[in-house]
């Protein structure tokens, strides 16, 4: 078991230091490399159709992340009797950002297609901090050459619509691009619900290739094993998370809230059941616009959300080895 951090060296508050993400260590050379995970910012903002801010999401997530930078060889959790991400056997390091080049989305996303091929060539796990949803096409597009994903996607919206008037890499059209990747096998849509950015075609779109679409009341009737169920086991699974899945009440600030949305644990247990079933290969979490949330809330949701997100994904490999 890892020595508590406390017991030598600096005390290393969270408000003290360089903000990365979690305070992990900076590796700025891409050829480089040497983890278990690396995370890399995406601050691109420029596919929104309305409040725009998901741009500063990587920050605002790094920030927060500071709160769970642990200094006790782990994250203990007295629940589950478990240490998750113990320093002495998962490594992350922060990447930085990829560039954004203002009013050049495409040119945007192949940046941050190149950070995400870097990271999978150096066999680590990619977490990407948006930036608006649009930032997951060139994300899941960068698994080209690897084996095929079902992407699992935690949202208000379907994010399905194919083009409109000439828009096809917005915010509203991730998932649609994903589905003409021959490398995703499948989808499994959560919390999507209200008066949506999609229309009836694009639902019927996405069950043609492959979608299971729950609500957020769907989740709540069927609960976290019925969920479950709904999944194909034993697949290469892409997380793909925007924050507005979550009801504004905890998560305000984000470009387009919904109400009706996830609570925190709902959203946690379905995905702690999902590291057992499968190999999570990747993460991007986005729309995170912090100048929305004064208090600061949506960020730390965002931020001990991946935390604990990835400490089941470790823990379980652990346990499959």
């Amino acid at each position: 078991m890892a020595k508590n951090g406390y017991e030598g060296g600096r005390l290393n508050l969270p408000f003290v230091g360089h903000c990365t993400f979690g305070k992990q260590p900076v590796c700025l050379d891409w050829d480089a490399i040497d983890a278990d995970i690396a995370v890399l910012g995406a601050p691109f903002d420029m596919g929104t159709q309305y409040r725009a801010g998901a741009r500063f999401g990587p920050r605002g997530i790094r920030e927060a992340s500071t709160l769970f930078s642990f200094g006790h060889g782990g994250a203990y959790d007295f629940e589950d009797d478990v240490t998750y991400l113990p320093v002495d056997k998962v490594r992350m390091v922060d990447i930085g950002d990829a560039d954004i080049i203002h009013t050049d989305t495409i040119q945007s996303h192949d940046n941050i297609e190149y950070g995400v091929r870097k990271i999978l060539k150096a066999g680590a796990l990619p977490v990407v901090l948006g930036g608006d949803h649009s930032v997951h096409i060139p994300c899941i597009r960068a698994f080209d050459d690897q084996e095929p994903v079902h992407i699992i996607h935690i949202d208000a919206h379907l994010d399905f619509v194919d083009e409109r008037h000439g828009v096809r890499y917005g915010h509203g059209n991730p998932l649609r691009r994903a589905s003409e990747m021959n490398h995703v096998t499948g989808f499994t849509q959560l919390g999507i619900r209200n008066v949506s950015s999609s229309n009836r075609g694009d639902y019927d779109a996405a069950r043609r290739a492959g979608s299971t679409i729950l609500s957020v009341r769907h989740c709540r009737d069927l609960g976290r094993d019925g969920v479950l169920a709904k999944i194909p086991q034993g697949k290469r699974y892409y997380l793909t998370i925007d924050i507005d899945g979550f009801d504004p009440s905890i998560a305000p600030g984000t470009g387009r809230p919904s109400h009706g949305g996830f609570l925190y644990y709902e959203v946690l247990e379905i995905l702690q059941g999902l590291t057992h079933m499968g190999d999570v290969v990747g993460i991007d979490l986005v729309e995170v616009a912090p100048d929305y949330d004064h208090s600061g809330s949506t960020s730390f949701l965002a931020a001990q959300l991946l935390m604990n997100v990835l400490g089941f994904i470790f823990h379980a490999k652990g346990q499959s080895a």
